[in-house]
């Protein structure tokens, strides 16, 4: 069984095929954190360690390693609950009450002491993927309200046995998702977060702890222990990390909402829920960790209706013409694209509206007759004829001044008074706690997709919040819009989902914005970074391949070189984009014949390869701050074929390209290679072989690419 209760250690056991998360409660009923790793043979194994006072500085409720820690007593660990009653108390003090298990749920029951506040807090176990997750419900039972000023999903020490921990996070700015971080914990509080109203590109929800050994050596792709989190929330969240320098030498994590100008009231008979806290521990390194994290994420995140699905090869006009669309231009680049082998053709951003650039139009969502006379129809039906799914750009949660629907509706946007707002590319954020606006969203979407053949939408949000105000709104409810918007959101989402279940959706921020759980529960995929340079996005790619599997991440061919002093063959460009699932976004109209013949080529080369890309289980060949070369191999989970991409980038003449050793195969098994290795490599060999000795790519230039495919004799 996956969840257990002993009653005579009060002692609550979850366990997954190789992991343990274990707590209990004492005789004062608070629930204390007992066990979180491997996962061990008898429940007497996961015994309470005592912890001894100090000094009159600190208190039992200091040094105890809470399950849910609330703001009470002597302590200074950061709290997941703080809360303030009726008559000004600050003071939560929760105690067990009862608990149910049933199947994969673990749902325990906390009362306050004095207060009418009943708190739940829930688990699931995740058996396939070794993982859990954990969020908190609270309702005010009494007849007073209760302002909630911060809601942490959970709160997590890890083993106080471990002398040092090193942190793995994931960050960045627009255009440079993703990126790497590796500081090593020392005591004091380190804080993670996003607080703009959207999940960030300057940080992504998601942390990992790995215990450092004697010397000093972390948690490699294949070995070591490594704890992990993810904060399932589109919106502000906040990871917190923090050292005790007690004789324990204790690190906690906490992690949930962002209480940064949070606020909740929670009236009486009302009920708050906070996000999902995936969780997870690899004792097989962080290669093991993001494995379990990709199955989690399309077993269990992805909505249902396309979660099995392989995705399309899709054509976006964006880059071709960018705001110069016309019916005349988009059926010519329709014709190009289905020529190549495109099986969605999006049309980006300038159908609607007077919108010509990025000044004006956000808000008018007709379509503009002027550059459509017969509407869309005509351009739909060329798609469709060419075999296409057609898609479409929107961002409806935004509105630029310039526009009919802000002279109109100027309250519709968040602002406060006696306050000029602040625009963010020429635009403002609708106010989507209001229900006239969520009614008048849902209601023209609703009809584009009606009235439309359109079966993918591209859903943009492409600005951070300022003036957060709703002067509509009762005082006390003026915080709550940081969470309001996105609960609107996603419940938005759901409702077209729910008109238009065959219509596959993204999300996108300004590129990877949204590149969150939370995001992937509404959402079929997302756009990674608005940066197309093939050179910059294998970082971007295989930084986000810590948490999100391939299959999630689109990932465009373009002519964009944000690096300009390098040239990048057709090939190089295409073998970056094959490392998810695949767009092209150049303008086909610049391509020659050959080019459009070499592009045909590697669009077919891509789908024989998608369902191992988008469905095998992934390996990182090289270390994640490798930076002259970088490898990817994707397995089958049969382990019968496989495919390794692989990339050279300016060595210097007497570097020869690194020998990759695979992973993953059938040790007795043979296996035939073909593609890109270097003369005088076997072509067939064991798959203890390919582990051990490895194989080398073969490169023909600098900043070159090489893909080899292997299958199983039989």
């Amino acid at each position: 069984m996956p969840i257990q209760y002993f009653a005579e250690q009060q002692l609550f056991l979850i366990t997954t095929h190789n992991t343990a998360y274990a707590f209990c409660h004492n005789k004062e009923q608070d629930l204390v954190h007992v066990y979180w790793g491997e996962k061990l043979p008898y429940p007497e194994d996961y015994h309470i360690f005592p912890l001894r006072v100090l000094s009159s500085f600190n208190s039992s409720s200091h040094e105890l390693l809470a399950e849910y820690p609330d703001r009470s007593g002597i302590q200074n660990n950061e709290p997941c609950l703080r809360a303030t009653f009726a008559e000004g108390t600050r003071d939560v003090r929760l105690r067990y009450a009862t608990h149910q298990i049933e199947g994969e749920e673990l749902t325990l029951h906390l009362k306050e002491q004095f207060y009418g506040l009943e708190v739940v807090l829930r688990y699931r176990v995740f058996a396939d993927c070794d993982m859990l997750a954990r969020r908190v419900e609270l309702t005010n039972s009494g007849e007073s309200p209760i302002t909630l000023e911060q809601v942490l999903s959970g709160a997590l020490p890890l083993p106080f046995d471990r002398d040092n921990f090193r942190l793995t996070h994931l960050s960045g700015a627009w255009a440079v998702e993703t990126q790497l971080d590796r500081p090593l914990i020392t005591p004091g509080r380190k804080v993670l977060e996003g607080r703009l109203n959207y999940s960030g590109h300057a940080a992504n929800p998601f942390f990992a702890l790995d215990a450092l050994d004697a010397e000093g050596q972390g948690a490699t792709e294949t070995r070591g222990e490594v704890w992990f989190g993810v904060v399932q929330w589109s919106g502000n969240w906040k990871i917190v990390i923090e050292q005790s320098r007690s004789p324990y030498k204790v690190t906690r994590v906490a992690a949930g909402l962002n209480d940064y100008d949070f606020g909740w009231q929670l009236e009486p008979q009302t009920r708050f829920e906070s996000p999902w806290l995936a969780l997870g521990y690899s004792n097989a390194g962080f290669g093991q960790m993001s494995r379990n994290l990709h199955r989690y994420e399309i077993n269990h995140v992805l909505p249902k209706a396309f979660a099995a699905d392989l995705r399309p090869v899709l054509y976006n006009s964006w880059e071709a013409v960018l705001f110069n669309v016309t019916e005349t231009a988009q059926m010519e680049l329709a014709e190009k694209a289905a020529q190549i082998g495109s099986e969605v053709f999006v049309i980006d951003d300038g159908w609607f509206g007077q919108r010509h650039n990025d000044r004006a139009g956000l808000g008018d969502w007709y379509v503009n007759s002027q550059k459509f006379p017969n509407g869309l129809k005509p351009l739909i039906d060329k798609v469709n004829a060419l075999g296409m799914i057609f898609g479409i750009w929107v961002e409806p949660e935004m509105v630029n001044p310039d526009s009919d629907l802000y002279r109109a509706h100027p309250d519709w946007a968040y602002h406060f008074p006696n306050r000029e707002p602040i625009t963010g590319r020429n635009q403002l954020i609708l106010n989507l706690c209001r229900e006239d606006v969520q009614e008048w969203l849902f209601e023209w979407l609703d009809k584009l997709l009606s009235e439309n053949n359109v079966g993918y939408v591209k859903w943009d949000y492409n600005r951070g919040m300022s003036e957060p105000g709703w002067p509509e709104a009762p005082q006390a409810q003026q915080r709550e819009i940081w969470v309001r918007h996105i609960q609107a959101f996603y419940k938005l989402v759901d409702r077209l989902r729910g008109n238009h279940p065959g219509v596959l959706f993204e999300a996108c921020s300004g590129g990877g914005g949204r590149a969150d759980l939370g995001a992937l529960s509404h959402f079929d995929h997302v756009w990674t970074s608005d940066n197309t340079d093939p050179l910059d996005r294998l970082p971007i790619q295989l930084g986000y391949s810590l948490v999100h599997s391939p299959k999630t991440m689109y990932c465009w061919v373009t002519d964009t070189d944000w690096n300009s002093q390098y040239k990048y063959d057709l090939r190089y460009r295409f073998h970056s984009s094959f490392m998810g699932s695949l767009g092209i976004g150049s303008n086909l109209n610049d391509f020659s014949p050959e080019e459009l013949a070499e592009a045909t080529k590697y669009v077919a080369e891509y789908k024989t390869i998608r369902p191992l890309i988008q469905h095998g289980l992934f390996y990182r060949l090289t270390p994640l701050s490798e930076t002259t070369s970088l490898a990817a191999e994707y397995l089958a989970e049969d382990k019968r074929a496989g495919v390794v991409l692989a990339f050279n980038h300016r060595p210097h003449f007497w570097q020869i390209p690194r020998r990759l050793r695979l992973q993953g195969l059938a040790p007795d098994a043979i296996y035939s290679l073909r593609g890109d290795i270097v003369e005088g490599e076997p072509t067939s060999l064991s798959g203890q072989a390919l582990m051990q000795r490895g194989i080398t790519p073969k490169f023909t230039r600098h900043f070159g690419s090489a893909l080899i495919q292997l299958s199983k004799n039989e």
